[in-house]
């Protein structure tokens, strides 16, 4: 079935909202030159600072906590642009920003939120996430537990970037006895510690630890929602099922600098694989958008992870040729050719479902 391309079209159209311009402007200024050091030493508090200072960790906030408003498509391209840039710092951002939303979602009407939710919706807390290991239940998990108002939550979260930026976490942690999955937010103090170091191979600047959570307690009023597994997984597979910003971001900015190579067979390749982007870009976007106007879940399901599939082998295409137009000279870390393929290689396994896995292996054995 033909889509059409509006979804894409409107995230272009996005570059003339001045928030959207400054974003763009600071990503090129700052966050590309500094990127290559960013992934050495990680991401800093200054650079959360500056994120701050732009508006960035609160735009998708509510007007009265001094949010900007965007529609989805300007949100979209801020991720473009973001990833695009500084890959690292678009993960520990990336980790943040969505919650914000969901946040501002979850706030009942003439009821004040939690003084830790404000500092959250106004910017001044960075969130990190641990939301992930729902995927594994039974066999890895957060327990939940009930106490008089409130919760116990107990388990080793798998992964958490921002480690040592963030003032508290996004925690989804499930209720064994009615499969209730409770996600609140815990302020990083007494009972939540870095568990062993995971030294990870790509985005080694994004501080992703392991996190413990020693039985730590949360009030009902730092609850965010109660949902079944049921409805969690089924939400889940939007996150996990489809193409999305960063992905085209990363691929932007490794189509740019193969363009730049002065050696025309390696401008070839990038004239070659810009348009394939482009309509990868385009279906994953409507796509996307069509599945959560129909309720998301299993929407055209195959059809979206086909595509998520296209764009991580395109990604490995892109960053490989990327790798060889550079070879014959020591592909040291002050290359960014081996940032980006590893990067690419982090896009490959993110998020990745039982889903994802079989189509992304199934397309391997053809």
């Amino acid at each position: 079935m033909h889509l059409a391309p509006t979804s894409a079209q409107a995230v272009d159209d996005a570059d003339a909202h001045p928030f959207v311009k400054t974003v763009h402007e600071y990503a090129e200024r700052v966050l590309r030159p500094d990127a290559l050091r960013t992934d050495r030493d990680g991401v800093s508090a200054a650079r959360i600072d500056e994120l701050r200072d732009l508006g960035l960790l609160n735009h998708l906030a509510p007007a009265e906590y001094g949010g900007r408003g965007l529609d989805p498509a300007a949100d979209r391209r801020i991720h473009e642009i973001v990833a695009g840039a500084c890959f690292n710092t678009w993960l520990v951002w990336a980790q943040h920003v969505p919650l914000t939303g969901r946040l501002a979602c979850s706030a009942e009407p003439g009821r004040p939120v939690s003084d830790l939710a404000r500092r959250v919706l106004t910017g001044e807390v960075l969130l990190g996430a641990g939301i992930s290991d729902v995927r594994s239940y039974p066999h890895r998990y957060i327990e939940a537990t009930r106490t008089d108002g409130g919760w116990i939550l107990d388990g080793t979260i798998s992964w958490v970037s921002g480690w040592g930026l963030n003032a508290a976490l996004t925690v989804a942690a499930v209720e064994k006895t009615t499969g209730t999955v409770v996600t609140a937010l815990v302020e990083i103090g007494d009972g939540v510690r870095q568990g062993a170091a995971l030294g990870l191979a790509a985005v080694t600047g994004s501080r992703t630890e392991r996190v413990i959570l020693d039985r730590v307690a949360v009030p009902d009023e730092h609850v965010i929602s109660r949902r079944s597994l049921a409805e969690t997984r089924f939400d889940d597979l939007a996150i996990a099922s489809d193409a999305r910003a960063h992905h085209f971001g990363l691929a932007a900015t490794v189509l740019r600098e193969l363009d730049e190579t002065p050696d025309p067979l390696v401008k070839a390749v990038a004239a070659t694989w810009a348009p394939r982007v482009a309509r990868i870009r385009e279906t994953a976007y409507a796509l996307a958008d069509e599945a959560a106007a129909s309720g998301g879940g299993r929407h055209r399901l195959d059809e979206r992870l086909a595509t998520k599939v296209a764009s991580g082998e395109a990604l490995a295409a892109i960053t490989r040729a990327l790798v060889v137009a550079r070879a014959g000279r020591a592909l040291t870390g002050a290359d960014t050719a081996q940032l980006h393929a590893r990067s690419a290689l982090f896009v490959l396994v993110q998020g990745q479902s039982a889903d994802t896995r079989h189509a992304q292996l199934t397309a391997l054995t053809r």
